[in-house]
């Protein structure tokens, strides 16, 4: 009954059924913070057992920097149907009281040991009541900011796999503890500030291997030298958003895992299984409430306090089974990977032995196991581990020896400690906010304080023309009136004097003319008495118009003392205007003098050009010949660091134009009218964007096997590149800009080559290639390629389209602005150098394609296949030249990798170069992968059965 082993598990099958009839939600019953190894059922006298405190499992206080014991629940597995027949005439070798948490390992009919747990659950607990006594407790406290682990541990064949990682599509009460996990965290986080994120491994034959990636092949332990936290930067990790994603990331880890078929297990773990879920919570801080309530309290960001983040991790770990081998029958691959998992679960036990009886050394390093569970057992985690029993008394060995492990687990006191920060990050952005809505608001009110100056003097003005006016009015009138009466005073004087004349004038006598004269003289005299008053009466009224003018004056006064004020800050920002006119005549002539000196640069330039243009040929030909003052000079230099004395070498030419003219000056001659002139200076901006990037490149390039080499210009970009500075001063001086103008506007062949180099060479940085296709890089490279002819201009513009193939969220906008179609399209040229490129660019777009299919995110057909490159790559497979022939096999195992593209491959011819890649290919890893695909592919092994092929 032995089948080959490393055979994949399907994630459809599992293992031997459990019980799930008892469905009643029991409450967790207590358990004993300090048992014993063991007690003999013949001795147990009344006061032998201690009484247990009332508490569940795993609910014990724990704050930060305090102990917690690891908790330890025991399973029952029922008797299958081969146990029910071979040991129908034998009780079972347990007995379970799961009412005080007991359990009683028989060692023949009369004599038995009893052990006592943290919890007992018999053949008929449901999936639910295990994981609310055994998970639960610990998943809410890595809701909490805790680190928690939930571990199976037993002999293979008792239920590891199915208490953990039932996936409960057919039956939602058989649902896992991890499924029920995820679960509960997803409905206790918030979308908007909270994160959820998984990884999913495997550790076999001592080689951690990434469940969601199988490419991803040996993943490395890192550890923090001063916390001592282990890490796994290599391990792929995805966002989950909602409970089916997850169920679909279990689905497709469950497929790559390695089991075998053995006598006691038809579905055998042959690796241990490691889910890790890292929770990242934002809380308020208790001062850090932005409401209405502060108004526009000046004092208000001294009581702001930054959210606090808490970030749990979830590991659930399922253990590969332990095994006799004389058992289960293991024999040749199958006996090396038992081998594996026995040694790696003995380091296991010697480390809790050594925990248990607090030896002062712990040998955590014996296995990669131990590394990895180091924040499990002795670490700061709250650990629950459930160990799984089967009831035959044919491996009553094997139950006895998980007894002991589970008893010694008992004893291990972890520290359990809070992971939180503050997010200084989320408060930063609130006080940019918050100052941006000051500094709006002070320029209102000094908008609004302007303008209520302007409208005051406007009103003055008004003000003090309407007084001068009306008083001028009221002056000349009371003028005119007076004149006027005075008029009509004399006049009348002069009518009575007349007609006096006349009375008197007929010959009158002396006397009675004397007597006439007195009269009149005395009337004379009343008049000017009357006229004498009504001259003072005027008098009055002018010294009270007299006032009045004075006050208006005084008015008037005042009024002019706000105009001269409102003329002084009028005459300052007039000085303010002048000092700025004086700046800009010092600007014009410091401009005047700058055009003199790029007069002079341009000369300079010309006679660089020369040494530039020797460069790139040299470039061109290879990165190992010795060109002086350049790139290969600077890499004789990384190789040979002795020859090199940094106080008398030579510094490269671009190097010193960079340094003597600046680059904003040198951006400045792209757009000189000179031809030559324009092409020169891009080939220093080209140069400038590439230098001491292959310098470091080299380094990791030499040393690296094929595959490496390629994930290594896969991934430049987002690499510590030194020339990164020179790359970010490019961009943010829009070169970038500069360089795809001069691609769109510029007819020479001779620019459009370098222009092409420097964009392929800015191309290496993520931020600049989502730059390059929000400018529209990627159609104007592909209009460059439809019209170019030479080779060299053909192989720049293939290289930038290949970086920017490299990028997972640019594929649908690269593939719809043609730049799958141009990289198809310069295959024409023929030319060894152009179609590397072109395979670099479609093994890197399959190899996008490919993760995006493992993380579920693409379930399409390729893109690739879609435009027609699949005859192009099977016609040149097998290439002559090794670096064409190496991507485009790189490509088709990606391509592979989705089950989708297999029935095109098939038809297309695809498959017969994927088994001589599996077969002949001189790359190990590249071998490997593709034997891999061949092997997990239900459609590729039909076809291969169809066509005849042995494999």
């Amino acid at each position: 009954m032995a089948t080959t082993a490393g055979v994949y598990r399907n994630g459809n099958h599992s293992r031997n059924s459990q019980s799930t009839n008892n469905n009643k939600a029991e409450k967790p019953l207590s358990f004993n913070p300090n048992p014993k190894n063991s007690l003999k059922s013949k001795s147990l006298p009344g006061s032998g057992l201690r009484r247990s405190a009332p508490s569940s499992l795993g609910t014990a206080k724990d704050d930060t920097g305090v102990p917690g014991r690891v908790r330890v629940a025991v399973r029952l597995r029922p008797r299958n149907e081969e146990e029910m027949v071979a040991d129908a005439d034998f009780a079972d070798c347990v007995e379970l009281l799961p009412e005080v948490k007991r359990l009683k390992l028989r060692k023949n009919n009369w004599d038995s040991d009893t052990y006592e747990f943290d919890e007992v659950l018999t053949e008929f607990a449901s999936q639910k009541r295990v994981y609310e006594v055994v998970a639960k407790p610990v998943v809410e406290s890595v809701m909490d900011g805790y680190n928690g682990t939930v571990m199976a541990y037993g002999q293979t064949g008792t239920g590891k796999t199915y208490t953990l990682g039932r996936l409960g599509e057919e039956d939602t009460s058989a649902r896992g503890i991890m499924v029920r996990a995820m679960e509960d965290i997803l409905a206790d986080v918030s979308q908007e500030t909270d994160s959820v994120s998984v990884s999913y491994l495997q550790l076999y034959m001592e080689t951690i291997q990434d469940l969601l990636d199988p490419t991803n092949g040996n993943i490395s332990i890192v550890e923090d030298p001063k916390s001592g936290d282990v890490s796994l930067p290599g391990a792929s990790v995805a966002e989950i958003r909602n409970q089916k994603s997850f169920v679909e990331l279990l689905r497709l880890g469950e497929a790559h895992r390695f089991a075998a078929n053995t006598k006691l297990n038809t579905e055998s773990s042959r690796s241990h299984a490691i889910l890790m879920v890292h929770v990242k919570r934002s809380f308020k801080g208790r001062d850090s409430i932005l409401s209405s309530e502060t108004g526009n309290n000046p004092h208000m960001a001294k009581s702001l306090k930054p959210p606090i983040i808490r970030k749990g991790k979830l590991a659930v770990v399922d253990l590969a089974g332990s095994e006799r081998i004389d058992k289960s029958g293991s024999g040749g691959h199958t006996l090396e990977e038992a081998k594996s998992i026995n040694l790696s679960l003995s380091a296991l036990g010697k480390c809790i032995n050594a925990l248990a009886e607090n030896s002062s050394h712990v040998p955590i390093r014996d296995s990669k196991l131990t590394r990895l569970l180091r924040d499990s057992f002795g670490g700061s985690a709250r650990t629950s581990l459930v160990i799984t029993i089967g009831p035959s008394p044919r491996h009553r060995g094997e139950t006895a020896s998980t007894i002991m492990f589970g008893q010694r687990a008992m004893k291990v006191e972890n520290m359990l400690k809070l992971k939180e920060e503050f997010d200084y990050k989320s408060l930063s952005r609130r006080l940019d906010i918050q100052l941006e809505k000051l500094i709006a608001e002070h320029e209102k009110q000094q908008k609004a304080f302007e303008n209520e100056i302007e409208r005051v003097t406007t009103e003055a003005k008004l003000q003090i023309s309407e007084s001068e006016r009306t008083y001028a009015v009221e002056l000349e009138k009371e003028r005119l009136n007076n004149q006027k009466e005075y008029m009509e005073s004399i006049k009348k004087l002069e009518e009575k004097w007349m007609m006096n004349q006349q009375k008197h004038a007929g010959g009158e006598n002396i006397a009675g003319l004397k007597d006439e004269s007195s009269n009149w003289i005395s009337n004379g005299e009343d008049s000017r008495v009357a006229n004498m008053e009504e001259l003072s009466e005027m008098k009055t009224k002018l010294q009270k118009e007299t006032l009045l003018r004075k006050a208006a004056e005084v008015e008037v006064n005042k009024l002019k003392s706000q105009l001269a004020e409102l003329k002084k800050s009028e005459a300052s920002a007039k000085s303010d205007i002048s000092k700025l006119q004086k700046k800009l005549e010092d600007e014009a002539c410091q401009k005047e003098k700058l055009e003199g000196e790029i007069a002079i640069l341009q000369s300079q330039l010309l006679q660089i050009s020369f040494e530039a243009d020797e460069t790139a040929r040299r470039i061109d030909k290879g990165w190992y010949e010795k060109v002086p003052g350049s790139l290969d000079s600077l890499m004789l230099q990384v190789r040979q660091p002795q020859n090199n004395d940094s106080g008398n070498g030579e510094k490269a030419s671009i190097a010193k134009l960079f340094e003597q003219v600046g680059l904003q000056r040198i951006l400045s001659l792209l757009e000189a009218e000179d031809v030559d002139v324009r092409i020169h200076a891009v080939k220093v901006v080209a140069n400038l964007a590439a230098e001491g990037f292959f310098l470091v490149l080299y380094q990791h390039f030499a040393s690296a096997s094929f595959y490496g080499q390629h994930q290594l210009i896969q991934n430049c970009a987002s690499s510590d590149i030194p020339s990164k500075t020179n790359q970010e001063k490019i961009v943010e001086a829009g070169g970038l800009k500069s360089l795809l103008m001069l691609l769109r506007s510029s007819k020479d062949e001779t620019i459009h080559r370098v222009a092409a180099g420097a964009i392929a060479n800015l191309a290496m940085s993520e931020t600049n290639q989502e730059l390059i296709m929000a400018q529209g890089g990627i159609r104007l490279l592909s209009m460059t390629a439809g019209s170019a002819e030479d080779p060299q201009t053909l192989r720049m513009v293939a290289g930038a389209i290949a970086n920017l193939c490299g990028n997972d969220k640019l594929q649908m906008k690269l593939r719809g602005e043609g730049g799958i179609k141009a990289l198809l399209g310069m295959v024409r040229c023929g030319h060894p150098d152009v179609l590397a490129q072109v395979a670099r660019g479609i093994a890197n777009f399959a190899k996008c394609e490919s993760r995006a299919s493992t993380q579920g995110t693409k379930n399409e057909r390729s893109l690739l296949i879609e435009d027609g490159v699949l005859p192009w790559i099977v016609q040149n497979a097998n290439n002559e030249a090794s670096p064409i022939r190496r991507h485009i096999e790189l490509a088709l195992c990606h391509l592979a990798q989705h089950e989708v593209n297999a029935k095109d491959m098939i038809s297309g011819g695809a498959l017969w170069e994927l088994v001589r890649i599996s077969r002949d290919c001189s790359r190990e890893d590249i071998r490997t992968l593709a034997h891999r695909t061949l092997t997990c592919s239900p459609t590729f092994q039909a076809g291969m059965s169809r066509l005849g092929i042995d494999y």
